[in-house]
């Protein structure tokens, strides 16, 4: 947390550990279990956004969608989902976070029955729009929770460490789990494996959940979530389109130009606001602002990369979706054993270090696949995941941790959906940036090849859109020249995956630069003094607290008590009970006397 937050937001981040639940606190015993119940639901969140990938052909050959209609059956679920975020997390700060996540666990089953029975495209589009209302909801939540279940910030960084492994591994994993299925199974089998698992979330949130509603004064803004949510959907909108290879195109410009200006609109109104929806004087904040950047880069090499390299696995090397999605598992296990040692590398090496080497090694990996070719190359491959997974993880888990400690307790809720936010932009950019520079690699090269075998100007510019269509064309041309063509095409993908490699290391490097910017150290790891009184010690340690169980100081102030100031200013209490701030300098000592609030 900053410097200058002041003693009542630091005892709303340090004390309440169930919320504003009447049950009471969470035990130490229970917050652990409470983990497992939040990562559960993030689990089947995340899956469900890339388990349907493997199933376009099945979907297509059962209900017959057109191609735009076919678009909007993978893209509904993503967009309305990143377009809601700021809504329903701001929401939950409002009305309770628990309350929020399990109206989520209702829509996210109801919707996964009509997607699985769907029988027309429209259908299957719906019902896949109300599982993205259904994951704006559970998404920031467990985040939000999370942040209020775990206020020490230690036993926080392992549970942010887990949290996001399981996010990184439910994307990667959603492939597997669709190709394991389909190979028995038809294509609504994809949703109606969430059934049980909601059916079990309900009863399990309500009973062990704590609700966490901050009591925030005002009303909740709700012309400005409004207007969040339109521009998010707008921009989100445009950047899918660029990536479709349509960046000049009204369905491109116009929405995001639309998009763009509501957002603009939503920050000044926020800014106005005694009491915003989000405080973008947080976002100003150096460790806030820098890791909801560094997440953007993170997940934009993530998902440009993974789709890429599914299909180089299965368009080039002629892997089955099953194969396809094992031969990424290295990259989940990876994430996991990043994600499980996360807090000891952050308490170790602190966010600035951690971040920074894992851009690094996600660009050593990047770079070390450029080893691939037409030809499989399976202990390469293996090490550029295993590396890829633990880099990208390594950077994830720092990025959150950081922002997450920084935002004030009160508003988590809202910083959890910005985090969130900043992983579905950097989706949507990874894949239009990503996309549009391995189709500008590896179209010229197909188009020449076309025009050297005598191919007709159209089934060349067919071919020259992507590996699956030069596919198609070769088919249906047959004979030496589709053999020709089919050749030609794969030579053309790889070198554009070259290309497309060497670009997002570019942009890796350019996240530890930016990473520079984090806190050297891991500051303000709240431990718990004598007698109740919290407080860090030296190196952030668990410091020893003089004051009595409320870590009451003189006139009944609050206070952090002797040598419990935290690291790097925390807030504390002057003589005349008023809060003031002192910067510290890790051992709990003041290095200067407090500034006294009017």
């Amino acid at each position: 947390m900053s410097g200058t937050t002041t003693a009542t937001a630091r005892q709303a981040a340090d004390v309440p550990e169930g919320g504003a639940d009447s049950r009471g606190p969470v035990g130490q015993a229970n917050r652990w279990v409470v983990l497992v119940v939040l990562c559960a639901s993030l689990l089947v969140v995340a899956v469900d956004a890339t388990v349907l990938h493997v199933a376009v052909p099945a979907v297509s050959e059962d209900l017959r969608p057109g191609s735009i209609e076919l678009l909007w059956i993978v893209d509904a679920y993503p967009l309305v989902c990143a377009s809601l975020l700021i809504l329903f997390g701001t929401l939950g700060d409002k009305i309770g976070t628990r309350r929020v996540l399990l109206f989520g666990y209702t829509f996210f089953a109801v919707a996964s029955a009509l997607a699985a029975y769907a029988h027309t495209a429209g259908v299957l589009i719906g019902a896949r729009a109300l599982l993205g209302v259904g994951g704006a909801m559970i998404m920031p939540a467990t985040l939000s929770i999370l942040r209020q279940v775990f206020p020490d910030r230690r036993e926080r960084a392992l549970a942010v460490g887990i949290w996001s492994a399981v996010a990184a591994v439910g994307a990667a994993v959603g492939p597997l789990v669709g190709g394991a299925l389909l190979e028995h199974f038809w294509w609504g089998s994809v949703f109606l494996i969430n059934l049980p698992l909601m059916a079990a979330g309900l009863p399990l949130g309500r009973w062990l959940l704590p609700e966490s509603v901050t009591g925030s004064e005002g009303p909740w803004d709700v012309l400005g979530a409004l207007m969040a949510a339109a521009g998010l959907f707008g921009v989100i909108l445009g950047v899918k389109q660029a990536g479709g290879g349509e960046p000049l195109s009204p369905l491109c410009w116009l929405p995001l130009a639309v998009g763009a200006a509501l957002m603009a609109l939503f920050v000044r109104r926020q800014r106005r606001r005694t009491q915003p929806l989000i405080d973008f004087g947080t976002l100003t904040r150096a460790a806030f602002g820098t890791s909801v950047g560094c997440i953007v880069l993170t997940v934009l090499a993530l998902v440009g990369l993974a789709l890429i390299a599914a299909q180089y696995l299965q368009l080039v090397l002629g892997l089955s979706p099953l194969e396809t999605g094992l031969r990424l598992l290295p990259l989940s296990v990876a994430a996991i054993a990043a994600g499980l040692l996360g807090s000891r590398l952050l308490a170790l090496l602190g966010p600035r270090t951690m971040v920074a080497l894992g851009f690094v090694a996600t660009a050593v990996a990047v770079l070390c696949l450029l080893g691939v070719g037409q030809h499989d190359r399976p202990g390469l491959l293996v090490g550029g995941f295993v590396l890829l997974g633990f880099g990208l993880e390594t950077t994830l888990f720092g990025c959150y941790e950081s922002m997450l400690s920084e935002a004030p307790a009160e508003q988590s809720g809202g910083a959890a959906a910005v985090g969130e936010t900043a992983y579905q932009l950097g989706a949507g950019i990874g894949i239009a940036l990503l996309g549009s520079v391995m189709n500008a690699a590896y179209g010229p090269g197909v188009r020449d090849a076309a025009g050297r075998f005598g191919i007709s100007g159209g089934d060349g510019a067919d071919a020259s859109h992507s590996l699956g269509e030069a596919y198609g064309v070769a088919d249906r041309i047959g004979g030496g020249t589709g053999a020709a063509l089919k050749e030609a095409a794969r030579a053309s993908f790889v070198a554009g995956l070259h290309v497309t490699l060497l670009v997002s290391a570019a942009l890796l490097l350019l996240g530890a630069l930016a990473a520079l910017r984090l806190p050297r150290h891991m500051e303000g790891a709240a431990g718990v003094g004598e007698n109740g009184a919290s407080g860090a010690g030296r190196n952030g340690a668990p410091g020893t607290g003089q004051g009595d169980a409320s870590g009451t100081g003189k006139d009944g102030a609050p206070s952090a008590g002797r040598d419990g100031a935290e690291q790097g200013g925390a807030s504390d209490t002057a003589h005349n009970g008023a809060s003031g701030v002192r910067e510290g300098d890790g051992s709990g000592r003041p290095l200067s006397r407090g500034v006294t609030r009017s």
